[in-house]
């Protein structure tokens, strides 16, 4: 049972989008063969384009090979020496490199902190100012005030880039997340998502004004220099688009499942973040104590991920469990009696000490 990856809908096994991306493939062959600006672009990546575009409430998107690639692009082709860059503490780490390769200024204000980062902008004499935060922080599962971060950069005159990579498919009331339609582009400028968690597939994508992705085509190096999606996903990703769609129950299903989930584990006195998102920390702050109940989990035929520093700030180990709208009931119950027995073998060894 796999509790440790990120494909909250379970699109990634679904039959449709299969057999999508294998008629994609029979279609258009198996890869791309060149970048987007050479011979890659094809008419199946076009039409995912405008599709994520209708879903976001954008008037265009850009499509990228990784989620990675997306913001490093964004970040070297928007922020250079003259830019101040404002970054939440707890943002993934392909946006803190994607500063560094900026050059841009960059300073980190705390976590979800709409008055530290007020403050930070306050005392920037740069003119051009660009405000980044994960929409949901991958490693806590908690997401981003996003009121609070627009209408601090409103009064601060400053833009504000979202990467919603796990947010997209899940929130929402249209599964477009935690920015999607809710927040237009004059409040959002800048909106990443990606295509392999929620949506199942592969690839990333920026959304936003004409203006925006004009200027990412022409001055985004990992956009540029790569070779494109291969339109065998860019199909598939059409396909996972549509169920996301049209069938909402799939995100009831997950928050069904969360819900349930968090009772249970707070019943029984486990360690749980404040997450009401699929990602479900449980911190147990020790490196070797949670390599040993990761350990323990996985004999059980449990998969979760061991999260240690420096992914996570140190005393802040933790297992990173995440759940999908196909994991059912029972599913549950064993990954809650399995860390029941972690925590009772560990207090019986204390108790032997």
């Amino acid at each position: 049972m796999d509790f440790a990856g990120n494909d909250y809908l379970g699109l990634a096994q679904d039959p449709r989008v299969c057999e999508a991306q294998a008629a994609g493939a029979r279609r258009y062959g198996a890869g791309a063969g060149a970048s987007h600006l050479v011979s890659g672009h094809l008419e199946i990546h076009d039409a995912l384009e405008e599709a994520l575009a209708r879903w976001t409430g954008r008037e265009r998107t850009l499509l990228f090979s990784t989620g990675y690639m997306a913001n490093v692009g964004v970040l070297q082709a928007l922020a250079e020496r003259h830019t101040a860059l404002f970054q939440d503490r707890l943002n993934h780490a392909s946006l803190i490199d994607g500063a560094a390769l900026s050059g841009a200024r960059s300073r980190r204000f705390h976590h979800r902190d709409a008055i530290d980062l007020a403050s930070l902008l306050a005392r920037s004499e740069c003119v051009h100012k660009l405000v980044v935060s994960d929409g949901v922080f991958s490693m806590d599962g908690d997401v981003a005030d996003i009121a609070s971060l627009v209408a601090t950069c409103q009064r601060h005159s400053a833009w504000l880039m979202i990467d919603d990579a796990h947010g997209v498919g899940v929130l929402g009331d249209n599964g477009s997340g935690c920015v999607g339609s809710t927040w237009n582009s004059a409040e959002v400028p800048i909106l990443v998502g990606t295509l392999g968690k929620a949506l199942g597939t592969a690839g990333a994508f920026v959304a936003g004004d004409a203006e925006l992705i004009d200027h990412l085509i022409q001055f985004s190096r990992s956009y540029i220099y790569t070779t494109a999606q291969p339109p065998a996903i860019a199909a598939a990703t059409l396909k996972a688009l549509e169920i996301v769609q049209s069938e909402p129950e799939r995100r009831a299903q997950l928050n069904a499942t969360i819900a349930y989930f968090r009772r249970e584990a707070l019943l029984l006195g486990l360690p749980l973040s404040d997450s009401a998102t699929p990602i479900q920390p449980l911190i147990l702050g020790d490196e070797a104590r949670t390599l040993s109940w990761a350990a323990q989990l996985q004999q059980r035929g449990i998969h979760v991920g061991a999260i240690r520093p420096p992914t996570v700030p140190s005393g802040e180990a933790r297992l990173r469990i995440t759940l999908s709208a196909v994991h059912t009931r029972d599913h549950i119950d064993q990954l809650l009696a399995a860390l029941t027995t972690c925590q009772r073998e560990e207090a019986m060894c204390l108790t032997h000490a």
